[in-house]
């Protein structure tokens, strides 16, 4: 293997940088200009990349880059969806490449990709859809991606997608919404509630667009992972908040009004519409509002209340929302006391709430990244539990 040079302070004056390009089975990368026997590429150089695929039975899925980023290696945020994309040398880089998986794992199935649904700020908020051959009114799963709320796209839950519309039951959408404080360069951070009103405006053009999709509007499901599943439980808990009295302007309100409204639509009408979100499965989430109290530092307890799911549970007499959880046994980023306690909130309120506890796994075990190791833990883990998700969604939809 390569040596590997780890990013300094100074790193961003050198002239060259070290790149590797990763071959991978059943499939080539060229780049070009070509990457010397050296590995050392002058700094701003800009590299195209293309990916072929050579063995028949196989496709592309994506293209990576894997950096160094302050000593730690972590893959990009966003990859690379087509098959020639340009990487700019300007960090050292471990490896680029690409995923090649089996051609079956598109069969049966469409994906609409990039449809946009609003631009607040500098990042357009876009979702994905996959849909099953010959959809016609079936309810569809709408998937909010994790990554602290400060990372990653509806790209990263492209995995569970694949699995939750196996069986041809379930259309499904996977959503972005704007990062926390400055993450996508807008000018003015942006605020945990106004992640939640991103949320809502996607399912509300996710619903407005339905019938294309071959989706019935009136049924809905959320799911989510980690910080995709404290958003996901706000989805169905917190329809009541749906306002357009704004999140703290005026002292003791703490509405959302959702990014993107339908033409023509009144906040009542889309209070009304996002009712139609009957179930969740907020996967390793985090719930209660003593960890995301700092998220709304500069709220009073009501404000920090109002991002909580745990503050927001309505009685079952009023409107039911089920919940299924998955937790991993050696998850070190979300505690299981909580987690429970929010379980037993939900059921005191009369409502379907189910925790299951996954032996030997760890945190973000539903991702989909392009090297091997995220792609095998979702094997062993995303796979089987997704299909036991798909067991409580058809609990709730096809009873």
């Amino acid at each position: 293997m390569a040596a590997v040079l780890f990013a300094s302070a100074s790193a961003f004056a050198q002239e060259t940088f070290k790149v590797r390009v990763d071959q991978p089975a059943h499939g080539k990368v060229t780049v070009t200009p070509a990457v010397p026997e050296s590995g050392e590429v002058p700094a701003g150089t800009v590299l195209n990349v293309k990916v072929e695929v050579t063995d028949p039975g196989w496709v592309f899925d994506s293209g990576y880059e894997l950096a160094i980023r302050g000593g730690m290696f972590y893959p990009t945020n966003v990859e690379f969806m087509e098959p020639e994309f340009q990487v700019v040398v300007d960090h050292d880089i471990m490896s680029m490449g690409a995923s090649i998986m089996e051609s079956a794992r598109l069969e049966g199935y469409r994906t609409i990709q990039d449809v946009v649904y609003a631009q607040p700020g500098v990042k357009p908020l876009k979702y994905d859809v996959f849909i099953p051959d010959g959809a016609r009114n079936l309810p569809c799963i709408i998937i909010i991606h994790g990554g602290g709320w400060s990372s990653n796209t509806e790209d990263i839950m492209r995995g569970l997608a694949r699995e939750l519309i196996k069986g041809g039951k379930y259309v499904v959408a996977s959503i972005d919404y704007r990062w926390l404080n400055n993450g996508d360069g807008d000018a003015e951070p942006n605020k945990m509630s106004q992640l939640i009103e991103d949320c809502y405006g996607a399912i509300l053009h996710i619903q407005e667009h339905a019938t294309e999709y071959g989706a019935d509007p009136a049924r809905l499901a959320v799911t989510g992972d980690s910080a995709g599943g404290h958003l996901s439980a706000s989805m169905i808990t917190m329809v009541e908040r749906i306002g357009d009295g704004g999140f703290g302007v005026k002292p003791g309100v703490y509405e959302y009004r959702p990014t993107y409204m339908p033409a023509g639509m009144s906040i009542a009408e889309a209070r009304e519409c996002l009712k139609a979100i009957k179930a969740a499965a907020p996967s390793y989430g985090v719930f209660d509002v003593e960890t995301l109290r700092r998220f709304a530092a500069d709220y009073p307890e009501e404000g920090q209340q109002a991002i909580a799911p745990d503050c927001n549970i309505p009685s079952v007499s009023v409107r039911a929302v089920p919940q299924y959880f998955v937790l991993g046994t050696l998850d070190r980023t979300v505690g299981r006391e909580p987690m429970e306690a929010y379980v037993e909130h939900l059921k005191a309120a009369g409502q379907k709430a189910e925790l299951v506890i996954v032996d030997g796994a760890s945190h973000a075990f539903f991702d989909w990244k392009p090297d091997q190791r995220t792609k095998d833990t979702f094997a062993k883990y995303g796979v089987p539990y997704a299909k036991d998700m798909l067991r409580f969604f058809n609990e709730v939809f096809y009873q």
